[in-house]
């Protein structure tokens, strides 16, 4: 009797095989996960750092729009995404409006814009979550499948210990596929958990960055009016 995965394969039976082609959609489907958001926080990175080094003169100046020009060009950054939310709401704001609002129109459009960002950096990783979650448990199920057909080998007795050995063959390669599938994806699960984490508090830093940025601005304005 052979012993490679492929002859395993064939031996299997097709609630098995059933098995081992589910535990294989649940790895294409994490690896597909895995890659976008491996690319999409990459983008997010570099673009950040291109955004900061390029908008700080613009904002020394006060040119406003120029920043928003900016962020615009570096659009996959979730702070640029943020920072150019924020400054479009007060540029937007009723020039005749009380100060207090305005900032508080400011702010309340940085929260917005946080949490969707925050949804868009997330995508996929619940999908991971589920999958490192129930993995395990679709390969427990190929293990009771193939401890079932080692015990039915074992009533018949021209098959030898090859009826026995298929069962139990089935039962290791699905439990390894499924623990193998499970361990991968909670490991980028909890991976991309810290970097969303780290980009929120790089949100929440630049969102009290800039509301205090408006705040001078508003002070400026009216020290020139008087």
């Amino acid at each position: 009797m052979q012993w490679d995965l492929l002859s395993m394969f064939h031996r299997m039976s097709p609630l098995a095989k059933g098995v081992v082609f589910i535990l294989f959609i649940m790895f294409g489907t994490s690896v597909l996960v895995m890659i976008d958001r491996f690319l999409r926080y990459r983008l997010a990175r570099s673009h950040t750092r291109a955004f900061v080094q390029q908008s700080q003169a613009a904002l020394r100046d006060g040119d406003l729009d120029q920043v928003i020009s900016i962020a615009e060009t570096n659009k996959k950054s979730h702070v640029a995404q943020l920072v150019a939310t924020g400054l479009t709401e007060f540029q937007s704001a009723d020039g005749s409006a009380p100060d207090k609002e305005v900032m508080e129109v400011a702010h309340r459009s940085l929260q917005r814009a946080a949490g969707i960002i925050h949804a868009e950096l997330k995508r996929g990783l619940n999908g991971l979550a589920t999958i490192g979650s129930t993995a395990p448990f679709v390969g427990l199920f190929g293990t009771v499948l193939g401890i079932m057909n080692a015990f039915r080998g074992t009533l018949d007795p021209t098959k030898g210990l090859g009826g026995v050995a298929g069962g139990i063959s089935e039962a290791l390669v699905t439990t390894a596929l499924g623990l193998s599938v499970a361990v991968a994806a909670v490991w980028c699960y909890n991976y991309f958990t810290s970097t969303t984490e780290a980009f929120d508090v790089e949100m929440d830093n630049s969102s009290l960055e800039l509301m205090n940025y408006l705040t001078v601005r508003v002070r400026q304005r009216h020290s020139r009016g008087r």
